[in-house]
């Protein structure tokens, strides 16, 4: 008897969010498009197929299976408990402000499709671990259907939450547009890229680094590989100079040549003053064989 072909879905549970590989091979059928039914670490959800890959090479073991394709009552259900979350927020930050939690703020509510599971949604201004018994414990007398959990967020995922105008003035921010996850950024990534490092040039409206420091931050890198540091001596055209500004993108580079001022040149127009120097230097060196003959 043949084994099952083994498949493996993707499957997104937000319209801009990360997809997550399920086991769909007792799903032959299953195509991009359809909407299903997993259990994950927050119980039951409904989500999208995003991706068929198609002969993986391994599965690890631990993969969860989806149970089924999404019926049309599925969709309605999810439907109407996603009506409920607006109401389920507003009533926690009413009550969080009761309390006086002070430095707590509510983002977000969300039910799990069927209901069964409310998960609320905070960020937090202090390091230390936040009290919030008190309040879980009244949130559940409100929803006694459903099992009521408080999860820590992110300062980035709360702006892609939230999400609004960005730093740089784009309507959107481009992680509540089109970001699916989020890279690990570094101040690195701005100098190579000859970025200003005051805050307001390089910090996100969620108080960390702008996560469009990654889009070009390769293409630099492999560019000044090619070209020459600032100050360093090249030999050009017009005579030798000093790097005094590179420009990676355009592969060009502005050398201060004396009496000439600031000139601009191709990476191809340039030659390392070391280089020539060495080869001078070699040309010029006596010869130990003919010193021999001699």
């Amino acid at each position: 008897m043949n084994p099952m072909p083994q498949l493996i879905v993707g499957v997104r549970f937000v319209e801009i969010g990360k997809s997550y590989h399920f086991d769909a091979s007792a799903l032959p059928h299953i195509k991009e498009g359809d909407h299903v039914i997993v259990e994950t670490s927050r119980g039951k959800q409904l989500g999208e197929v995003t991706q068929i890959v198609k002969n993986p090479v391994s599965t690890p073991e631990g993969w969860k299976t989806v149970e089924r394709i999404a019926t049309p009552r599925d969709l309605v259900l999810r439907r109407m408990w996603a009506k409920q979350e607006l109401e389920a927020m507003i009533a926690c930050r009413e009550r969080a402000s009761q309390l006086r939690l002070g430095g707590i703020k509510i983002v977000a509510a969300e039910f799990s499709f069927d209901g069964a599971r409310l998960t609320l949604m905070f960020s937090s201004e202090s390091e230390e671990k936040a009290e919030l018994k008190s309040l879980r414990h009244d949130m559940q007398k409100q929803h006694p259907k459903s099992q009521v959990e408080m999860r820590q967020i992110g300062p980035r995922d709360m702006a892609k939450i939230l999400g609004g105008m960005g730093a740089c003035g784009m309507e959107n921010r481009c992680c509540s547009k089109f970001l699916t996850e989020f890279s690990p950024i570094s101040i690195k990534m701005a100098k190579e890229q000859g970025i200003s490092l005051t805050p307001q040039e390089i910090t996100g409206m969620c108080g960390r680094l702008r996560c469009c420091l990654v889009y070009e931050y390769e293409q630099y890198s492999e560019a000044r590989k090619e070209l020459p540091k600032r100050n360093k001596r090249v030999v050009t055209p017009l005579g030798e100079g000093k790097v005094v500004e590179v420009n990676p993108l355009q592969m060009t580079i502005r050398v201060e040549i004396q009496d000439l001022g600031w000139r601009e040149f191709d990476r191809d127009q340039i030659e390392p003053w070391d280089e020539l120097e060495a080869l001078r230097r070699k040309a010029e060196a006596p010869c130990e064989n003919c010193s021999k003959k001699q």
